[in-house]
């Protein structure tokens, strides 16, 4: 079984006595509309932001996990493929089971034990009923990202039983886990067990793993011993196969000091690589893109400026979910621009592929980022990535690019009302450079986010009504 185990966290008060929450309502038949609560991985540090789009778009309360980066939110199967279009998420997964004081044993032994035990306790019916209607939602073309990357193109036919298979093979998961959640005993179980494999003898075995997901110190045991026992019992129960690649199904096992959640896994990739074809070697997630567009509200008819695309990542979210603005997007480096380019020619064959109208409120430029060829304050909002010294460019370098790329930015954005929201990990250089523009940048708010292990911010910037080319305004670093 997988994990993926983080460091020490902050620990919980000590509560005693497992408080369980029930993902789901009732447990309903194939086809009923049924309740449960479906759980998201976001940004680090955009949860609020993810929970305002729930709230905005499904019309639903989110909640906000203890454990950073993941919100939980109610939804009747019926919308389910509403929780698709959320542009603020990563993975999504429907909640079999949560703890909010889960307790431990003091002993690894035992607490394996418990694990084990539990996993023929916990009420999967509805969560499986979810799983299968959202397969039949994705229409899925294969198996996952782990599995063979060999990619053969089927003949009507062949797409035809692929899809029957398919619906077979959800519908016996299903009726699987009504048989075994319907029994008295073991021992009433085991003869539904078989008389359901006398049913459907040809029926392929389903596959599938345990993902364990742990933060906190005080526990026993480690990720991949909790996935691997948590597993061993799911598989004895439900007779499936354990596969660590080409697996049916993910059953995660999220664990935050005395916080533990089971849940069925939603996604088989992160839905942050929705845009991006052509990546580059610091291309930001799509979601973290989304959240720091939320962040500076863009409005109707403004100009957004990002003076350092890259790969483009920032202004094609902007132009797919917020179209009524326009985006210029700009690089020094001409390989950045072409993959913005391509970038940008994929999203429009897509669209067009769809019956969409295909035109986006992009346009691509190569420019030098301290000399940029735009009038000065005719920009509404700058949105950029700015390099960190790391992958891209040096911290030394930065020193200097700093305060001349924040002076140029001062130049093209509109006094007064103008905003900027800048990304940096560099963050003593950037907080020098702010404070030698001479007032022309006031800081707002600062989003905390967790980019590829590290730990950056999130800037957002008032453009004050100083006149640039003052005194202040004009002084060269």
């Amino acid at each position: 079984m997988s994990c993926e185990e983080d460091g020490p966290s902050e620990q919980g008060p000590n509560s005693v006595g497992p408080c369980t929450s029930s993902s789901s309502e009732t447990d309903a038949k194939s086809g009923d509309v049924i309740t449960v609560t479906i759980g998201a991985t976001v940004p680090t540090g955009f949860e609020h932001t993810a929970a305002e789009e729930v709230k905005e778009k499904i019309g639903v309360e989110a909640r906000i996990s203890k454990d950073r980066g993941r919100i939980y939110f109610p939804i009747t199967t019926d919308k389910l493929f509403q929780v698709h279009l959320l542009r603020s998420v990563d993975n999504l997964f429907v909640v079999v089971e949560e703890y909010d004081h889960y307790q431990f044993k003091q002993s690894k032994e035992e607490t394996l034990m418990e694990l084990q035990q539990l996993a023929s306790k916990l009420p999967w019916t509805n969560a499986l009923e979810v799983w299968k209607l959202n397969g039949t939602l994705k229409k899925k073309k294969g198996h996952r990202k782990g599995g063979s990357t060999t990619k053969v193109k089927p003949s009507r036919n062949t797409a035809d039983v692929a899809a029957a298979d398919t619906e077979q093979q959800l519908h016996q998961v299903v009726s699987a886990a009504e048989s075994h959640l319907e029994a008295d005993s073991a021992a009433d179980a085991e003869p539904c067990e078989q008389d359901s494999q006398e049913a459907a003898p040809e029926a392929r075995v389903i596959k599938f793993r345990v993902t364990c997901n742990r933060a906190g110190d005080k526990h026993s045991f480690s990720s991949n011993e909790a996935a691997r026992d948590f597993g061993g019992a799911v598989q004895e129960f439900f007779q499936w196969k354990a596969d660590m690649t080409k697996f049916d199904i993910e059953v995660l096992l999220n664990i935050h000091n005395e916080e533990m959640v089971i849940g069925i896994a939603l996604t088989e990739e992160s839905l942050h690589r929705r845009n991006i074809s052509h990546f580059g070697p610091t291309t930001l997630r799509s979601t973290l893109c989304y959240g720091m567009l939320r962040l500076c509200k863009p409005q109707a008819s403004d100009v957004i400026l990002d003076p350092m695309c890259g790969t483009g990542a920032i202004p094609l979210e902007g132009a797919i979910e917020f179209s009524s603005s326009f985006y210029i997007a700009g690089d020094n480096n001409d390989m950045a621009v072409n993959r913005t380019v391509n970038n940008i020619c994929h999203i429009q064959k897509r669209r067009a592929d769809k019956g969409r109208i295909s035109g986006l409120p992009i346009d691509t430029v190569q420019w030098d980022l301290c000399s940029l060829p735009i009038r000065t304050s005719s920009v509404d909002i700058i949105i950029t990535d700015m390099p960190f010294g790391k992958r891209m460019g040096s911290k030394k370098k930065n020193w200097d690019l700093y305060p001349l790329c924040l002076r140029e930015m001062a130049r093209v954005c509109r006094p007064g009302s103008g905003k900027a929201v800048l990304l940096t990990q560099d963050k003593k250089c950037f907080a020098k450079a702010i404070s030698r523009m001479g007032g022309l940048w006031r800081k707002l708010h600062t989003v905390w986010v967790n980019v590829g292990g590290l730990h950056a911010g999130v800037y957002l910037l008032k453009r004050t009504g100083a006149v640039f080319g003052g005194c202040c305004g004009n002084l060269r670093l």
